[in-house]
């Protein structure tokens, strides 16, 4: 999401030291996922869709979009935290709106809030069809703080 007067643009380092947090997050190695865009506020992560993150009845695990979604709020967040510090999330609420299907899981994460202890932050999880369209299939929102 664009903020009018809000440049989007996040130095280097900031965000290389995002990137090296998410190398050592082993689930996110787990289910493939990977970082396509990080900017002051946002940050955006995709996974491609396979059977190993799946459930039995073909759709992609509510546990991989929970994660996937929990990390693109996590690491937006962490975008605007002090040089040092890593991320926790405090609590998170998803409502699943349908079933992911499709080549790709798109998980948009940005900050609603920024606080001085406290940060709120919200994800739209969206699978990609294999014609490009984007359906979305998960919201999440909740806290995050520095640790």
């Amino acid at each position: 999401m664009e903020h009018p007067g809000r440049t989007t643009s996040i130095a280097p380092e900031r965000a290389q030291a995002i990137r090296d947090s998410f190398a050592r997050q082993e689930m996110m190695a787990t289910i493939g996922a990977r970082i396509d865009e990080i900017a002051i506020g946002r940050v955006v992560l995709s996974l491609d869709v396979s059977p190993r993150i799946g459930q039995q009845h073909g759709f992609v695990h509510a546990g991989a979009t929970f994660a996937l979604g929990d990390s693109a709020a996590g690491y937006s967040a962490l975008s605007l935290m002090p040089e040092g510090s890593e991320v926790l999330t405090v609590e998170m609420k998803i409502n699943l709106l349908a079933p992911a299907t499709g080549r790709r899981l798109i998980a948009e994460g940005e900050v609603v809030k920024p606080g001085r202890r406290l940060i709120i932050a919200r994800a739209t999880v969206r699978a990609e069809a294999e014609d490009g369209s984007l359906r979305d299939v998960a919201i999440l929102q909740g806290t995050m703080i520095p640790s």
